[in-house]
């Protein structure tokens, strides 16, 4: 089918990811960082925003996750792009390793609020294609450097090349993350200087002259760059020698060292370097990005989610009530305190009870609807500190007998992060070990419809990361957004969010120092503050669960986010 005419004549703005969260059954995403284009794209969607999104369609997914005696088991997690998606007639051709691999799309019309985005899935599985590249685009993060090079390639160099090919008029590209910085290097040599028109002076003969040959300000002023990595390695880098053998033909590579460094191509610093607009994903975010890439303007825009997305139907419903354009105005719920005590606890009843049902169906674990339930769910991996909470399991159960309550967990590990994986397994034997005394339960295959019961239906939100690695985290807002408080430590978004005792709790000290003592911070404030509360003082537990509505859902949507994109980025002079 061809692209409709109706989103050709008004689209001004692209947005490349590696990964997007539409919907569950749609597995080309894998965590946080397809949550948020998904949920950016809803909100453009709803706000009549003019923008298409352009991502992989990742065919066999990321990790479908399966949870034995001794841990994470996975496989791939296939899905039919058919089912969601429309075939677009289009094809354009990648040089790649000496071959022509040819890049088609689909369509998929996101709609919300009345309104609607294209999404274009790329796709190498063609017939047109060698065996050895039909397969670039089916496993989300799968694969070697070369492949993880290819892929990118995919992303950037055939994403930017399908937008040209169905005629989308773009003026800017935003990059979600370093994944997606071949699009800059694309348009790098769509924009030769004089010199380079009249065929002048070459490489070889001046050397550091590559990068003059081209209009790198015409470049810098169609993209946006959004970095979400704190941690050095997270950064993608290649080998110069296997971008000229993979790439060489498609791009100028002496050109991309001087813009992408010289020991090795890092597409942080890439993207960096040809974008006119950067940012990072929380105010402490920024700071950590510009310690990291010293010289560099990074502003800040903290992330958000979508209202409607994650809020439970029986919350809306009391939402809908107080404000009615509290979907498209979140801003609304400021005047969350009027919500009466016994509506709002019983609609949290109502999302809790859908929760303990998932637990006992899929672990036969019962809950007690009648204890508090904490909630724990991100991407397993060691700097996360999923075990922080077991640390001391004496003074734990110590306080578990003093005041009862219940621990649900999810989350994937990397394939390759054995790390993540061993911490999984632990947790499991965990839950074995406590049994009797603590109920501890880790529900397998996290998604977008798990996410959905859990920060709805937990009552309250954990999160222990070491500072500063957590860029921004988005789950906490997901669950603030129900009247779900978090008790955190200071890193992300909850250095902005946290008034402690008013919208949750912190771990540690306000500038989020001493990791070393952030067990000991944690258990306290289970003991003394947290639970407590919940068991012997409903009124108070309910006015945080609506102080973390109207002071946090106002200023933590993706309605939000994306205004401040307009205005930042995409509006800039």
């Amino acid at each position: 089918m061809p692209i409709p005419d109706a989103y050709l004549s008004r689209t001004r703005i692209a947005y490349l990811t590696m990964e997007i969260g539409l919907r569950a059954e749609m597995h080309c995403y894998s965590g946080g960082l397809g949550l948020l284009a998904g949920d950016l794209a809803r909100s453009a969607a709803e706000l009549g925003l003019p923008m298409v999104f352009v991502s992989l369609v990742s065919r066999q997914g990321y990790v479908r996750q399966t949870i034995e005696a001794d841990g994470q088991h996975d496989s791939a997690d296939p899905w039919r792009p058919e089912d969601w998606a429309q075939p677009l007639d289009v094809r354009v051709a990648l040089p790649l390793s000496g071959r022509t691999v040819w890049i088609g799309a689909w369509l998929h019309e996101l709609e919300c609020g009345g309104g609607r985005v294209p999404v274009l899935l790329l796709d190498t599985d063609l017939p047109e294609n060698d065996a050895q590249d039909r397969g670039l685009t089916d496993r989300l993060y799968g694969g070697d450097a070369t492949h993880r090079l290819r892929q990118e390639a995919v992303l950037g160099i055939g994403g930017e090349h399908i937008l040209r090919a169905l005629d989308f008029r773009v003026e800017h590209y935003h990059l979600n993350e370093g994944h997606a910085a071949f699009l800059a290097a694309s348009l790098l040599q769509r924009h030769p200087t004089d010199e380079r028109r009249a065929g002048g002076v070459s490489d070889a003969a001046v050397p550091g002259r590559a990068a003059q040959r081209y209009d790198a300000a015409a470049v810098r002023a169609a993209c946006v760059f959004t970095t979400h990595t704190p941690v050095a390695a997270g950064h993608d880098r290649f080998e110069y020698d296997a971008l000229e053998r993979e790439l060489g033909q498609a791009l100028d590579v002496p050109a991309l060292r001087e813009f992408g460094g010289e020991g090795t191509l890092n597409m942080t610093r890439l993207a960096l370097n040809l974008s006119g607009y950067t940012n990072a994903v929380a105010r402490r975010h920024v700071q950590t990005a510009r310690e990291m890439f010293p010289g560099y303007r990074i502003d800040g825009i903290t992330n958000g989610v979508h209202p409607s997305q994650w809020v439970h139907p029986a919350i809306a419903s009391l939402f809908d009530a107080l404000a009615a354009d509290w979907r498209r105005h979140p801003e609304t719920l400021f005047r969350a305190d009027e919500l009466a005590d016994d509506a709002l606890w019983d609609a949290h009843g109502l999302a809790k009870g859908e929760l303990l049902e998932h637990i006992a169906r899929t672990t036969g674990v019962t809950f007690d609807p009648a204890l508090p339930v904490i909630g724990f769910a991100r991407r397993m991996t060691g700097y996360k500190r999923a075990d922080l909470l077991f640390t001391d399991l004496d003074r734990l159960l110590a306080i578990a007998d003093a005041h009862p309550f219940q621990v649900v967990m999810a989350g994937k590990a990397h394939p390759n992060d054995g790390e993540g994986k061993a911490l999984i397994g632990r947790i499991v034997a965990m839950s074995r070990e406590l049994a009797g005394r603590l109920q501890l339960v880790f529900l397998p295959n996290y998604d977008i419809s798990l996410a959905q019961r859990l920060v709805a239906g937990s009552d309250v939100w954990l999160n222990t990361p070491v500072p500063p690695l957590e860029a921004s985290g988005t789950s906490g807002m997901k669950a603030a957004f129900n009247g779900v408080p978090s008790l955190s430590v200071m890193d992300g978004w909850w250095m902005e969010g946290c008034e402690d005792g008013i919208t949750g709790w912190r771990i540690g000290e306000a500038d989020g120092s001493d990791p070393e003592g952030h067990a000991a911070s944690l258990y306290a404030r289970l003991e003394q503050d947290v639970l407590p509360c919940y068991e012997s003082d409903r009124g108070a537990w309910l006015r945080i669960m609506k102080q973390t509505i109207g002071r946090l859902a106002p200023q933590f949507s993706s309605h939000r986010m994306l205004r401040d994109y307009v205005s930042a980025a995409y509006l800039r002079r």
